[in-house]
């Protein structure tokens, strides 16, 4: 009697069947940039004196603001401020993507799909539709705008455009994220999330391009970037009030529970090893770790919950630094970060983020 033995499959080699190629990146921040200190001076008038303690702890040194500092003490409401989103958000999207384009030496018109994360005002058409014409996007081109993700938002739309890229590998898409968090800023609002938001947050674009499996780059020759394997997404069910907007009257007002860093105590880890074992793999195989910088206090929480290496998070701490946290941009500023000085080839990386829901979304990365 024989006994036929059965082929087991490597689950990672098996994700790797199919899988989208991270292109190219680009980013866009606009001409104004301002010192934290002085943000800080100026946003007084606005939101009281309190506003500097937050200030001073928030780990931000510089930030990019959608208008000249001096306009916002005197904006008038929430139509004013949506009238500059739509104009500025239009403007940085077109020059991020233009940037991602030339990064992945792609012409506008061989794009077949954009996703559109934005969460920050409100456009209809959606400012995917405005960028399109403006950048030489086909008309037939696929639009697949996603609003009120939040933080959480650059991770999630880059993972339903692996989803897309699983169904018509022979495509291109463009992810496009435009935040400009300052817009949303209360006047008279000293409650403690708004103080937070305003001296932590801050306004910026950023694009990827990603290619289907089927798709031949232009140049064969150069090193692609990262492929993406897989993706998880949870929510966590009754946690709604811990992060999000009430919208009202006077537009966005900030929803920031003290339970945000708790929630990755508390639920992080167990989604990051069930993700992992779904492909045979342990925290221990990844090397590297793309994480969305919600502030000083979300990031130790991570680094905690994880059991990451201090240098881990080093992009994440940088590009909060640099630009403050830029909701759904910044973890793509993160990758773009980390796509410029790549691990080593045969890595594999995980890219997160938490936002509103309240949820999680983790891709998992090979170079």
């Amino acid at each position: 009697m024989t006994h036929e033995t059965r082929f087991q499959p490597n689950l990672l080699d098996v994700s790797r069947i199919g899988a989208p190629t991270i292109a190219g990146t680009g980013t866009a921040f606009g001409p104004r940039r301002y010192d934290q200190d002085d943000v800080a001076r100026e946003l007084t008038k606005v939101n009281g004196p309190e506003f500097m303690r937050f200030a001073r702890t928030s780990g931000v040194d510089h930030r990019n603001l959608a208008l000249p500092l001096s306009r916002y003490p005197a904006m008038s409401g929430f139509t004013e401020a949506n009238d500059a989103y739509i104009e500025v958000a239009t403007d940085w999207g077109a020059q991020a993507l233009t940037s991602a384009l030339q990064d992945a030496d792609v012409a506008p018109d061989e794009v077949d799909a954009i996703v559109m994360v934005s969460s920050t005002g409100v456009a209809v058409p959606t400012i995917d539709a405005r960028i399109a014409t403006r950048v030489g996007l086909r008309p037939d081109v696929k639009r697949i705008p996603l609003f009120g993700l939040g933080c959480v938002a650059g991770a999630a739309g880059l993972a339903r455009v692996h989803d897309y890229l699983r169904g018509f590998p022979g495509h291109v898409v463009a992810l496009v994220s435009v935040e400009l968090c300052s817009l949303t800023l209360q006047h008279d609002d000293t409650s403690i999330p708004a103080l937070i938001g305003v001296c932590l947050f801050g306004d910026g674009a950023a694009s990827v391009i990603a290619f289907g499996a089927n798709r031949t780059p232009a140049h064969p020759t150069v090193d692609p970037g990262p492929t993406v394997l897989a993706t998880r997404s949870r929510l966590i069910p009754d946690t709604v009030d811990v992060m999000g907007w009430n919208v009202g009257s006077g537009g966005f007002g900030l929803v920031l529970s003290k339970d945000v860093p708790k929630m990755a105590d508390d639920h992080l880890r167990a989604e990051v090893d069930h993700f992992l074992a779904d492909h045979d793999l342990s925290v221990d195989d990844v090397s590297t770790w793309i994480c969305h910088p919600g502030g000083p206090r979300v990031i130790e929480a991570i680094e905690r919950a994880v059991g990451m290496p201090p240098e881990a998070l080093d992009h994440s701490w940088d590009s909060m630094r640099e630009h403050g946290n830029i909701s759904s941009a910044s973890v793509l500023d993160v990758l773009g970060r980390t796509v410029a000085a790549p691990p080593a080839r045969g890595s594999l990386g995980v890219l997160l983020a938490m936002g509103p829901g309240f949820s999680f979304e983790l891709l998992l990365l090979s170079w």
